[in-house]
């Protein structure tokens, strides 16, 4: 923009909006203000099925682990210790797993790139910024857009359709969560499998299980396949988000080999600005900070939507 000296740099040339376009800056403005109040859910095919498989694979686990293992058990306490453990780990699995998926990962308002928005920056002379030509906002720093969610991500570190959503500024903390809990309870379900194979053994299959030998076996054999695929994916993914937070780099800026042209956050300053204060228990807790809210769908081009 000539007028005030500082430049729009855009890869496709998109132009900006004008006054009489469909965007409206007091809506936005709005919607902004009550964004918290919204639940984000995204509706995509794919990604429905994986976290509704994730939801189905955790549950057939819990079965297993209660009906198959702990309930025909003799001994009293060890069902009720491993019964409470296992359970407990599965409930913040996936609590963790439902704040992932329906917390805004940092999403930049769409359409923000008007003149009224530019002028109210106060940008330098001379200044760059850049506009995405897909959503039309204007891109904050370390914002990337995501084809699948539609929307410019700030510190979008990549897309999981696991989570049916992206992992960016404001949930990258219960994804973590997420992996640390699964990993946990993939190695709980694994260690209790090899004491209810002992036990089995020892007693020639009989009254080790209330369903048949060959049907105890073959759950068995599938809660531990399930565990060790869950147990390598989670504990692969919660050790490269623990690098990407000490080190202030998203994977994309990762993989992009960026250079950081902001102050990085280093190790426990890093920490604590994903999980939020000095170090404590709070931080395993995912319900922290959580209030129920509406799911609101808004029209748009192709079939509404479910957003902030």
């Amino acid at each position: 923009m000539p007028s005030s000296g500082h430049r729009l740099r855009d890869v496709e040339h998109h132009p900006l909006l004008a006054e009489n376009d469909s965007y409206d800056s007091s809506s936005s403005s709005s919607s902004e203000a009550d964004a918290a109040d919204r639940v984000w859910f995204i509706r995509d095919g794919c990604g429905m099925i994986c976290a509704v498989m994730t939801w189905l694979l955790v549950v057939y686990a819990d079965f297993v682990v209660t009906f198959v293992m702990l309930l025909p058990s003799k001994d009293f306490w060890y069902s009720v210790v491993n019964g409470v453990l296992f359970n407990c780990l599965a409930l913040l699995a996936l609590s963790s797993h439902l704040r992932t998926m329906l917390t805004d990962p940092g999403a930049v308002p769409k359409g923000n790139a008007t003149k009224e928005y530019m002028e109210s920056l106060q940008l330098k002379p001379g200044e760059v910024i850049y506009k995405c030509p897909k959503c039309c906002c204007i891109k904050p720093e370390r914002a990337h857009h995501c084809s699948i969610c539609k929307r410019c991500i700030r510190k979008m570190d990549h897309h999981c359709p696991w989570v049916n959503n992206c992992v960016g500024e404001k949930n990258q903390r219960f994804f973590v969560l997420f992996t640390m809990y699964i990993a946990l309870s993939s190695v709980h379900a694994l260690i209790l499998c090899g004491l209810q194979f002992v036990s089995c053994v020892r007693g020639q299959w009989t009254e080790c299980s209330d369903f048949s030998p060959p049907v105890t076996v073959i759950l068995l054999i599938f809660l531990c396949l399930e565990s060790l695929l869950f147990f390598t994916f989670t504990a692969v993914m919660f050790g490269t988000q623990i690098h990407s937070i000490c080190n202030d780099e998203t994977e994309i800026e990762r993989l992009k080999s960026e250079k950081p042209t902001w102050e990085r956050r280093l190790r426990w300053e890093g920490m604590r600005s994903v999980f939020g204060g000095p170090p404590s228990l709070l931080w395993m807790n995912p319900f922290v900070g959580f209030r129920f809210g509406r799911l609101q769908t808004r029209p748009r081009k192709g079939g509404p939507e479910f957003s902030v």
